[in-house]
């Protein structure tokens, strides 16, 4: 694995113990742009590295220092994140780029194999426990999209990086699930289970615009064919596994 060095000015130390692992989509046209924005200290944004879809790795921050990829963000009950967390950029137009016929750009067979050496070897050098290997929207919900629902999380798990994702037949299971409005015991448990995996959210009680973020955020991550922020059957069945795992 050669890592190409192209050094970003935008950092500064670490305040925490390092233990996390973020990662992102660049949400640009290319990778060259999105390289000079973090690389701009006009714009006060960086990452540790940067993955070009041909596989190509480039280091902008040192992993000792704290780069600035996480912006406003929260996991576990913490937040500083960017003090806590390795950040990689992959080079993907996601959600801002989409592809001519509205669906989101692959990643490409070479990038993901990158990805998955780059964090192999961050693992290695670093305690990082698997349930604090996060995507973006996981860690700012309302705010961020990445990686994205096209992301292949299942691939890296594989691999070791981060939990095996539990399957569940949605077809199964009786139910109409839960949806924006509805308020009672039942969302605060979601939220709780929400809560307890390490997203940042209030038991309300109210299955708010806040739950309705969260919920697609888990929903990127965990199950990518139904992205809507309604928590169905399938959806609260997979909570209840992931929260259990972590």
């Amino acid at each position: 694995m050669i890592i190409i060095q192209h050094p970003s000015p935008n950092f500064n130390d670490r305040r925490e113990a390092l233990d996390m692992l973020v990662l992102h989509y660049t949400g640009m046209e290319d990778g060259p742009s999105a390289l000079e924005r973090m690389c701009d200290p006009a714009v006060e944004v960086s990452a540790h590295y940067m993955i070009e879809e041909d596989g190509r790795i480039f280091q902008l921050v040192d992993e000792d220092k704290r780069a600035w990829h996480a912006g406003a963000s929260s996991w576990q009950g913490q937040t500083d994140l960017n003090s806590r967390s390795i950040g990689i950029e992959i080079v993907n137009g996601g959600h801002n780029v989409p592809l001519k016929d509205g669906t989101l750009p692959p990643f490409p067979d070479v990038q993901i194999e990158a990805v998955i050496a780059l964090s192999q070897a961050i693992l290695a050098r670093h305690t990082i426990p698997k349930n604090r290997i996060v995507g973006h929207s996981d860690i700012a919900p309302e705010r961020k999209e990445d990686p994205g629902e096209h992301f292949p999380w299942d691939r890296l798990a594989k691999a070791g990086i981060g939990i095996v994702p539990p399957h569940s037949d949605g077809g199964q299971l009786m139910g109409k699930g839960l949806e924006p409005g509805a308020f009672g015991p039942a969302v605060t448990r979601l939220q709780e289970s929400l809560k307890s995996i390490g997203y940042s959210i209030e038991t309300t009680g109210e299955y708010d615009s806040l739950t309705q973020s969260v919920v697609k955020a888990f929903q990127r991550r965990w199950h990518q064919a139904r992205v809507t922020g309604d928590a169905d059957m399938t959806t609260l069945t997979l909570i209840e596994k992931i929260t259990s795992l972590y």
